[in-house]
């Protein structure tokens, strides 16, 4: 009986984080990432520029002792940088073991997006970061660009 309470909590928490994304804006759009992948979110801070790494990868930061790797997402989809300022975040990602810290123009909330209101991402149309998302979440009148956060930091290569 114990075992069966155990694994009912265990589901249970695991529901907690389905359909939710944390969303954020960047440039003139919103997008989602699954929050299951969220340890936290920090402000900007200094960043140690390290040699040799691709353009949108800004550098690394200590958080707490933990050396993190910054990936500037405006550099990640070829937006027009701009400086940043006291809205600007870091999303410090957990993939696969590793910390990644993400920056973005603005935190905005936690939402839950149902399957069934995620319609598949649209064909690559000359854009070159189509290849991040993993989905367009209908929020009311407004849409969401849920981005696939393995593909972001892992995909080197243009498809």
């Amino acid at each position: 009986m114990t075992d069966e309470i155990d694994d009912e909590l265990w589901d249970d928490d695991e529901d907690t984080q389905k359909d939710k994304y944390l969303t954020f804006h960047l440039a003139a759009e919103d997008y989602g990432l699954d929050i299951a992948c969220i340890t936290e979110i920090i402000g900007i801070q200094k960043i140690t520029v390290v040699p040799n790494m691709p353009p949108f990868i800004k550098g690394v930061i200590n958080l707490r002792g933990k050396v993190v790797p910054i990936m500037d997402i405006r550099c990640r989809f070829e937006i027009e940088e701009r400086e940043y300022d006291e809205r600007t975040c870091i999303i410090v990602a957990d993939i696969k073991g590793t910390a990644v810290g993400l920056i973005v123009d603005q935190v905005n909330e936690v939402i839950d997006i149902p399957e069934e209101r995620i319609e598949p991402p649209p064909e690559s149309g000359g854009r070159s970061y189509s290849r991040y998302i993993s989905g367009i979440g209908k929020v009311g009148e407004k849409v969401k660009i849920l981005l696939d956060i393995n593909t972001l930091l892992f995909d080197e290569d243009p498809e």
